[in-house]
């Protein structure tokens, strides 16, 4: 049996769709019992289970985990992750699961200039202190983030911090299979590989990209970082820590270039979605 955590969020879910395309029993995690999971229905069970799981409560864990071989370990990052994260790591082990699939992010090392980041190592060294299998995904900026970008798109312009360094995203749908591989296939499991999609684009051509597609002029407009951080937390209403987070992301963007690899390509065997069609197919949201 493969848990998986974070059933409702964005990487999770696309994890459980992936699992579900291949038939694989899968148990779902939600804090939430009451709160459907997107593409979770009667016509799905068996092979979904769908149970209540708060990695803040260690007994609601371990009857999670019960019966399981796999986990999937994915949590909104926040500044309460690393120990909430660590003691999921120790309920697993508790309970018998024998193999952990991660998600880190990229510069995960313990001087890295990405709070965040600092916090995924920490979390990435208890997972190898604990003897079990892991295997750790860095994926990049995640395409479905883009979306946010929607109320200010709508004014003719896009904020940011990164001049015109090029950006790695990547869709989340493509973690997700490359997750579901590192689930299902022994030669992927205990790896630690960097995801991003086919091509790595700036800010400025982003704007580009969406003049095109919308039809309406969008400007990227270049801050300094104390100017972004100042206007997510005032204008975006971003929690302290978040603001700081997108702000430094953005300025490794900078200070360490960004290029595409071929990782989920040599996974999957067929290239990772393009930026392009992602927009395309949400263009709705860009439209004013």
């Amino acid at each position: 049996m493969i848990v998986v955590m974070g059933a409702t969020g964005t990487t999770g879910n696309a994890l459980l769709q992936s699992l579900l395309a291949l038939g694989t029993p899968v148990r779902a995690l939600t804090r939430t019992p009451n709160r459907p999971i997107p593409g979770v229905t009667g016509a799905h069970r068996p092979p979904v289970e769908v149970q209540y799981a708060d990695a803040a409560d260690p007994h609601s864990l371990h009857a999670a985990f019960k019966g399981a071989s796999q986990l999937f370990l994915t949590m909104s990052n926040s500044p309460a992750q690393i120990g909430l994260e660590t003691r999921v790591i120790d309920v697993a082990s508790e309970t018998g699961i024998g193999h952990i699939v991660k998600i880190s992010a990229p510069a995960a090392e313990p001087d890295s200039p990405v709070a965040i980041s600092r916090g995924h190592h920490a979390v990435e060294e208890h997972l190898r202190a604990s003897g079990l299998t892991h295997t750790v995904l860095r994926p990049y900026a995640f395409m479905q983030n883009l979306l946010r970008l929607a109320p200010t798109v709508a004014q003719g312009i896009i904020l940011g911090t990164t001049g015109d360094a090029p950006y790695n995203h990547i869709d989340c749908r493509d973690i997700g299979d490359v997750a579901a591989a590192a689930l299902t296939r022994t030669d992927i499991a205990g790896g630690t590989y960097t995801l991003t999609g086919p091509e790595a684009i700036s800010y400025p051509e982003l704007a580009s990209r969406l003049t095109a597609l919308t039809g309406d002029q969008i400007r990227y407009v270049d801050l300094a970082p104390d100017e972004l951080r100042d206007h997510l937390v005032h204008s975006a209403h971003m929690p302290t820590w978040l603001a700081d987070h997108v702000t430094e992301i953005q300025q490794l963007a900078i200070t360490r270039p960004e290029t595409p690899t071929s990782t989920v390509a040599d996974i999957l065997g067929r290239p990772p979605r393009t930026l392009d069609a992602f927009l395309r197919e949400h263009d709705g949201h860009f439209r004013r």
